[in-house]
C-alpha cells in the first residue's frame, strides 16, 4: 500500500515537471519564460505625507517578490513590472470616549497598484490595495508604534499585491 502512495507521488512530480509553469510553496503561478522583476520606486502621493513610507513600502514588496520566488529583481526591463502610488495616509477616529475624545484610532494607507506581465498581457492590471491599523486614541503615532502599524499595513497590502498578480487569488 506504501510502495503505491510513493509511485502516485511520483508520477504527480513527474506531471507537474513537465508543465510549462513553475508552482511554489507560496501558491504563485509564474510561466518558465518570466525570469525578472522590477518594482519602481512607489511616489507617495497622499493628502498627508508621511516621510520614507514610500521607501519602505517598495523595499517590502521587493523583498516579498524575491521571498517568495526565484525571480531576479532587476533596475529597468523586468518581465513582470509593479508600479504605483501611494494614494491615502489617513488617521480617523474609530470610537468616543464621553468625553468626546476618540477612544480608537485607524490609520487606513491605500496603495494604487499597476501591474504589468509582459508575456501575457492578459494578467495585466491597475487597482487600488488598502489596508488598516487601529491603535489607542491616547497615543501618538510616532516612532516604534508608528513602525509596527507600517509593518502591519505593508505585510498585508505586499501579500494581497503578490496575490492578485502571481497567485492569482
Amino acid at each position: 500500500m506504501r510502495r503505491l502512495s510513493i509511485i502516485k507521488s511520483i508520477i504527480l512530480l513527474l506531471t507537474l515537471a513537465g508543465c510549462s509553469s513553475n508552482y511554489t510553496f507560496t501558491g504563485s503561478i509564474i510561466s518558465n519564460d518570466v525570469k525578472t522583476f522590477q518594482v519602481t520606486m512607489f511616489q507617495n502621493k497622499a493628502e498627508v505625507v508621511e516621510p520614507g513610507i514610500e521607501r519602505t513600502f517598495t523595499r517590502k514588496l521587493q523583498d516579498l517578490i524575491q521571498n517568495q520566488t526565484k525571480l531576479s529583481l532587476t533596475n529597468k526591463g523586468g518581465d513582470l513590472l509593479y508600479e504605483g502610488e501611494i494614494t491615502q495616509f489617513r488617521i480617523t477616529p474609530m470610537t468616543a470616549t464621553a468625553n468626546q475624545l476618540a477612544a480608537q484610532n485607524r490609520l487606513t494607507i491605500t496603495v494604487n497598484v499597476r501591474f504589468v506581465n509582459k508575456n501575457k498581457e492578459d494578467d495585466n492590471f491597475e487597482k487600488p490595495f488598502s489596508f488598516y491599523y487601529d491603535y489607542p486614541g491616547d497615543e501618538l503615532l510616532t516612532g516604534s508604534a508608528l513602525t509596527a502599524a507600517l509593518e502591519e499595513i505593508f505585510e498585508r497590502i505586499t501579500q494581497d499585491i503578490f496575490n492578485a498578480s502571481l497567485a492569482k487569488w
